[in-house]
């Protein structure tokens, strides 16, 4: 990736990253809306939610949401360098794997980023902006999917 790529990603993630939980809110509720069957895999306490929107609002999945922002914080400041993070998302994969989350589902992740980010953003979304960060997911699920073993 190129710097002018970097700096568009970096620029955007600063007004994202102001309001985390509010913006991974509007992620995980396009996800919900895109893929409904993904709702199941999130249980806590053996608890199931009974809608997306019961989900959304649970102590356990705002630290959840609170931790994928972290993790695409992670991502866009090692964006010169995302070799650095190959481990922990290669690891980050096999939990996923592990709870039975398909390695297709972070195709829906991927559409469910880019509409909150255009969602955030509104015209400062520009199509160069939404490559940058194709470009950024697309190298961090390629980091993750190590941990599915070729599914």
């Amino acid at each position: 990736m190129e710097r002018p790529e970097q700096e568009l990603i970096r620029q955007s993630w600063r007004a994202v990253s102001r309001s985390p939980l509010e913006h991974g809110t509007v992620l995980f509720a396009r996800l919900f809306d895109l893929e409904p069957d993904l709702l199941p895999l999130f249980q806590y306490n053996c608890r199931q939610f009974s809608s997306p929107e019961d989900c959304l609002s649970s102590p356990e999945f705002l630290d959840h949401i609170r931790k994928v922002m972290l993790v695409i914080d992670a991502a866009v400041t090692n964006v010169e360098d995302l070799s650095s993070l190959e481990e922990y998302l290669a690891g980050l994969g096999r939990k996923h794997r592990a709870v039975g989350v398909k390695f297709s589902s972070f195709s829906t992740v991927g559409e469910s980023l880019l509409y909150m980010l255009e969602k955030c953003l509104g015209p400062a979304f520009t199509p160069a902006t939404r490559a940058a960060w194709s470009q950024l997911y697309g190298a961090v699920v390629q980091a993750m999917s190590r941990g599915w073993d070729g599914e």
